[in-house]
């Protein structure tokens, strides 16, 4: 039996095993970013001898409950610009870590223009450019060849290639409001071994 010492509040108390082995959780303490996990003397075969300590590394709760997740231009622009769909990108996007390929910038960008060539108020554009620079997204270079490849088996445009080698890289769930990208999407992330 072992006892282990764990940063995390809302496990005190509550019996939880580690590949197999029964654990009781005792008491927390966290040792330089490190859970330690001790021997009980409540078991003969350690009782005897000092065996060493177990350690389990774990990230912060809040990493933990942040699923990946592949957004696309449409998806950050309804929200970033406050798009019929706002409410439904926003949810989409809550609780997630976003990913994106480094286009994104670009596309965002590009959509600042067109709201501009449609007499949206400049101000308005600048907010919405300045909401997305505060964004946490983490951009990621693409692998050309494999990009390629993709946009020539679903016939896609380069740009929808890149979000689609992306989630198949991360292994993550991609959203977007185009239809043909996500009716792709779902065939392609499915297949995946």
């Amino acid at each position: 039996v072992f006892m282990l010492l764990c940063p995390h509040e809302m496990l005190q108390n509550h019996p939880i095993g580690i590949d197999g082995v029964n654990v009781q959780n005792k008491s927390c303490q966290l040792r330089g970013g490190l859970l330690r996990v001790a021997a009980s003397s409540n078991s003969p075969a350690r009782a005897s001898s000092a065996s060493p300590s177990l350690y389990v590394a774990e990230p912060p709760a809040t990493y933990l409950m942040r699923p990946p997740l592949v957004v696309d231009c449409s998806v950050l622009s309804a929200a970033l610009f406050e798009e019929e769909t706002c409410d439904q990108a926003l949810r989409l996007m809550t609780g997630k870590t976003l990913h994106a390929p480094y286009l994104l910038d670009h596309e965002i960008i590009s959509v600042a223009l067109k709201k501009g060539r449609l007499g949206w108020p400049q101000a308005l554009i600048t907010l919405a450019l300045s909401d997305y620079a505060e964004q946490d997204i983490e951009l990621h270079r693409t692998d050309a060849q494999a990009q390629h490849q993709l946009a020539l088996r679903y016939k896609l445009s380069a740009y929808d290639a890149a979000y689609l080698w992306l989630a198949t890289e991360l292994k993550a769930p991609l959203v977007t409001f185009d239809e043909k990208l996500g009716r792709t999407a779902q065939t392609h992330l499915a297949s995946l071994p």
